[in-house]
């Protein structure tokens, strides 16, 4: 897999990288195992929100 990131991505991966005393591949590889345990709880907290923010229009929509 090839990975293209834009420069300003790069210096950013890099500078974090740096901060952290960490490879590159080691910080993407970190962040992309985060954001793909995340999603779920992400998901159902998205859900949740609209369901709470939405309830009358959802209630009228279901009518």
């Amino acid at each position: 897999m090839n990975l293209r990131l834009t420069p300003a991505e790069t210096d950013a991966l890099r500078r974090k990288a740096a901060e952290e005393g960490r490879s590159m591949q080691e910080v993407a590889r970190t962040a992309i195992a985060e954001y793909v345990r995340d999603r779920p709880a992400r998901l159902s907290a998205a859900i949740d929100r609209v369901r709470t923010e939405d309830a009358e229009l959802l209630e009228r929509l279901s009518r």
